[in-house]
């Protein structure tokens, strides 16, 4: 029997067993992923878990809506769950260069009340935690475009569901939530200094405890307070997706950030997660998308920015520019960008999430837009130089993994600069700060640079190839 059923019915019970849920609990679960609106046509509970029975047993196929609810449920792309036709592209290997990666629409858990929020980053974690990452990294299907945009939109113009309010004593009072927050705040400077790697899980499992605990009532300022530490951990869980190669992971939470930050109020926060859905899609070559992504942003904060926040959003409002070819664009962002710089008051601090980025990664990003436009003019590599120097100068030495990106991209510019003796000191400079790192960003600049030397097929650059090609290999 179980031989006959289809695969779409085998991925529907096994994705369900996967989770530990019943049958019923998967038809509450596809009653909750519904619209209110979808909500109010669905059957009886009693009616949907018969339902689910027969779609298991490979009877029937679901109709609408119930293929979108499962996908929501899982959060899962509808055409993976029901084997339709593929989205993503051959999968790379870890040594292989970034592939191009499909502009798809997998279900991106598009959720903005605070509950369902809390058990959808719950549900995605746990799932995380037994996943393969490996099998991870062949899932490069993300979103783009329109299905992204507009969802994104709700961020300004949805207002947030009343968080429930309740003066009973949940399970952890305020002094574990500072543990919680203090917790966060050491997984930031991890992700910062070493990238992600082995610590990502780590964060995956204290995100996955910080959504269980949401599933409890809490006082409102507990409750507030979970959900700001729910909202930077799943962006830290975003970012270090990001740095071990996966993708479609990477683009997941920084939604579920998103999301988790909406019933906190705090605007700032959001935009900044917002500026790093950007970044990634510039990383993936949507300049286009990621402009919308940072106008949004800047929308947010007009009143509540500070000049810190408001100088990094400029400054991916640049990059984006620059990566559309719009230079003059480029050079007005990245004059606002400085003139919010210079407003920046060191005795009025901000939050510590926006506090890495200072002078250093000002100039560091600044530099490596002049290096993008170098490779079209050469006219420009002067400037990638200077600016990218200046990063270096002033870069903590901590921060590993920007300063490897750093070294990597003063390299380049002195290749395009045509001063190889200057290359090759930047270069294994990179490759030396590149060997400590967990950063699958840096391997990939790190493997550009390498093809650019390699080319040049110059006797100067032997030993450079050589250090670069063992670390890669490392």
């Amino acid at each position: 029997m179980t031989g006959a059923v289809p695969p779409w019915a085998a991925r529907l019970r096994d994705e369900r067993r996967d989770r530990e849920w019943s049958q019923r609990d998967m038809a509450k679960r596809l009653v909750e992923a519904a619209s209110e609106e979808t909500r109010g046509h669905l059957p009886a509970r009693e009616s949907i878990i018969r339902n689910i029975k027969s779609w298991e047993a490979g009877e029937h196929r679901p109709r609408d809506p119930y293929p979108t609810l499962y996908a929501r449920a899982f959060c899962l792309d509808e055409a993976v769950i029901f084997n339709s036709s593929p989205l993503v592209s051959q999968a790379p290997t870890e040594s292989d260069e970034l592939v191009s990666v499909m502009v798809a629409e997998p279900a991106l858990p598009w959720i903005w009340e605070p509950r369902s929020t809390a058990s959808a980053i719950y549900d995605v974690t746990r799932s995380d935690l037994m996943l393969d990452r490996r099998q991870a990294v062949k899932a490069l299907a993300i979103t783009a475009g329109l299905p992204l945009i507009d969802p994104v939109q709700r961020w300004l113009t949805k207002s947030p569901r009343e968080l429930p309010a309740t003066s009973r004593p949940g399970r952890i009072g305020a002094d574990e939530v500072a543990q919680l927050e203090a917790t966060a705040d050491v997984f930031r400077t991890w992700d910062d200094s070493r990238g992600g790697g082995l610590a990502r899980k780590a964060v995956i499992g204290q995100l996955n405890e910080v959504a269980d605990l949401l599933r409890d009532s809490h006082p409102r300022d507990i409750t507030v307070r979970l959900f700001h530490v729910m909202a930077e951990l799943a962006k830290i869980a975003a970012t270090m997706s990001w740095d071990c190669g996966m993708q479609t992971a990477a683009q997941k939470y920084y939604v579920l950030a998103l999301q988790a930050a909406k019933p906190t109020g705090d605007q700032p926060f959001g935009a900044s997660v917002l500026a790093s859905m950007a970044r990634q899609l510039l990383y993936l070559d949507r300049p286009q998308d990621a402009l919308e992504l940072i106008r949004l942003a800047l929308d947010g904060v007009q009143t509540v920015g500070t000049p810190r926040l408001r100088a990094m959003l400029h400054t991916r409002e640049a990059w984006a520019y620059a990566a559309l070819g719009r230079h003059e664009a480029f050079r007005r962002a990245t004059d606002a960008a400085e003139d919010a710089f210079t407003e920046i008051c060191e005795d009025d601090p901000d939050p510590e999430w926006i506090s890495y980025f200072d002078a250093a990664e000002f100039a560091g990003v600044t530099g490596g837009r002049y290096l993008e436009m170098a490779r079209q003019n050469s006219r420009h590599a002067a400037d990638a130089v200077t600016h990218i120097g200046r990063a270096l100068e002033l870069r903590k030495r901590s921060s590993m993994r920007s300063l490897a990106l750093d070294q990597i991209g003063l390299a380049q510019a002195h290749l395009l600069n045509g001063d190889l003796g200057e290359t090759v000191a930047a270069g294994s400079a990179a490759a030396d700060t590149a060997g400590q790192v967990q950063s699958d960003r840096v391997r990939v600049q790190l493997r550009e640079l390498y093809v650019e030397i390699t080319a040049r097929s110059d006797s100067a650059m032997a030993g450079l190839s050589q250090q670069i090609r063992e670390t890669l290999a490392r």
